[in-house]
């Protein structure tokens, strides 16, 4: 068995808790000593159950992504994650406590962390909405302007938080470098670790005023129409992007992407099965018996269809390559036509007769109760 944590639990690195949570009890199952016939199953069940305690853990998964599995089992034994004076949660905790820790130190200047300047630029954050359109829409696909309130780089201030013209000075906490320099002791000896200054958020400049349009957050709210493209054979719950649309980035990173989710309402006529149709044709009697060519409207325009002698209520016809347009794929799926005969409420007297004596040349006794077109009703 696998020594990875993500292995044991046979889930990807970027698996999230619902998906942890899952594989651990299918793993549970399998390898709970009380029934499985493994003779190594108990030690399976322990690895299973400290994969979950790991992975489940938002500061240990992190530390572990970081460290690796060798070295993370070799800092816990050390020091014990969960041990006395684990600091409340903290995967450093038993080694020195809290934020600051030698380990967080350590792992930050060698793993990704504060050994780098955070200040450069970042990708705005992605937003999200929704738009619904019906089955034609989805079929034909469609150009629409939709409006959505979205943050915007503040235009007084261009993003920056504050006014052009205002007083500035270096910021005394990092003698405006925008960054701070502080020296440990550790295990491993001195280490020297640099981190984003906590006061001028790593711009090692200090401004007097604030921008009065922004409050100094350098984005506002504002709506934005934007134009659409919604392409023929979208599928309900399917998501468009639209590139940079999103939220602003930070010193002058891109802007993130607007997600938008595609809701298709029902129809009254068609159903949908991926890219295929189905559709409920009604027919007359006279057609089911002596069959015809019947002409019905798609959601593409008309279409004819041979209905042949004899057929019964509830076949189902196939016309290939009436159905939905296949998304981002050439040709279209199929519609399924299925048949019903539809039963009159009311006949003339020369059409009872005529159906009376229909019945009676095929051998059938007409019930005086239940005439002959009441039984063709309630057999359908």
């Amino acid at each position: 068995m696998s020594e990875d944590f993500y292995e044991v639990l046979g889930v990807s690195r970027d698996a999230d808790e619902d998906e942890i949570k899952r594989a651990y009890r299918r793993k549970a199952a399998e390898y709970h000593p009380d029934v499985s016939d493994e003779p190594d199953a108990e030690e399976k069940f322990k690895r299973v159950k400290k994969a979950k305690e790991v992975l489940m853990d938002e500061q240990k998964r992190a530390a572990y992504d970081r460290m690796g599995h060798d070295r993370f089992e070799q800092a816990e034994k050390r020091g014990g994650f969960d041990g006395a004076g684990g600091g409340g949660g903290d995967p450093f905790g038993g080694m020195g406590g809290g934020a600051g820790s030698p380990f967080d130190d350590i792992f930050e200047q060698f793993f990704g962390g504060g050994g780098g300047r955070r200040d450069g630029p970042r990708q705005g954050q992605d937003l999200q909405t929704s738009l619904t359109i019906d089955l034609e829409d989805a079929y034909h696909g469609l150009s629409r302007e939709m409006t959505v309130t979205r943050p915007e780089r503040c235009p007084d201030c261009d993003g920056r938080g504050h006014p052009p013209d205002a007083d500035a000075q270096p910021c005394p906490a990092c003698d405006g470098r925008g960054q701070q320099t502080r020296v440990q002791q550790t295990p491993f000896g001195r280490v020297q670790q640099s981190q984003t200054c906590r006061q001028c958020g790593g711009e090692g400049t200090l401004f007097a005023e604030t921008c009065s349009t922004c409050d100094g957050d350098g984005r506002v709210l504002r709506e934005a129409t934007l134009s659409v493209e919604v392409p023929a054979g979208i599928r309900d719950g399917q998501t468009l992007r639209m590139d940079g649309e999103g939220a602003p980035g930070e010193r002058g990173g891109p802007n993130g992407d607007l997600l938008i989710e595609i809701t298709i309402e029902p129809h009254p006529e068609f159903e949908r099965d991926g890219d295929d149709l189905l559709y409920r044709l009604p027919i007359s009697f006279p057609q089911a018996v002596f069959g015809d060519e019947v002409t019905f409207e798609t959601l593409d325009g008309s279409v004819s269809m041979d209905v042949p002698e004899g057929t019964q209520s509830g076949e189902t016809f196939r016309l290939r390559g009436k159905g939905m347009p296949r998304l981002q794929r050439r040709g279209h799926g199929d519609l399924f036509v299925r048949v019903q005969v539809v039963t009159p409420e009311q006949l003339s007297r020369e059409q009872r007769e005529a159906l009376e004596a229909f019945a009676e040349a095929g051998g059938e006794e007409i019930d005086v109760k239940e005439g002959f077109f009441e039984r063709i009703r309630n057999s359908f």
